[in-house]
């Protein structure tokens, strides 16, 4: 679904209306905006919401990281890698660890639209794509 400029905007609006002083998201706010936009239907309010929702998935996906490696870390490991990340995005980080065993060695960190990628298996497709 295209969303006009006007729908943009307003969804931008009430986004930043539901973020507190600190930059985080407000539960509660959201339910209230959400709640009020179905109540009063602005024109448009169909595509308001959905690039509302839109906005707030994007911002709750910056806030959580995925972590990969193709073998159980240890304890100091996550340590570690929460640590690092919570330096370089804040420490209201949220941390899923998975094991892929497709990835056969090294890391693969997923925080929002960021990734690096240090697996052998990425390292395996780049030599195979510089070499075709």
């Amino acid at each position: 679904m295209k969303i006009d400029k006007n729908s943009a905007r307003a969804a931008r609006q009430l986004l930043r209306a539901c973020v507190d002083a600190d930059g985080r998201l407000q539960n509660t706010r959201i339910k209230s905006v959400v709640q009020r936009v179905a109540q009063s239907k602005p024109r448009g309010y169909i595509k308001i919401l959905s690039a509302f929702e839109r906005l707030v998935r994007l911002e709750v996906q910056k806030r959580r990281a995925i972590i990969q490696s193709a073998s159980a870390l240890t304890p100091a490991m996550h340590d570690q890698l929460s640590t690092d990340l919570q330096k370089k995005y804040g420490e209201d980080l949220e941390f899923d660890f998975q094991t892929n065993p497709d990835l056969i060695g090294g890391l693969r960190v997923q925080v929002g639209s960021h990734v690096w990628d240090g697996s052998v298996r990425a390292k395996l497709e780049t030599l195979r794509n510089n070499l075709s």
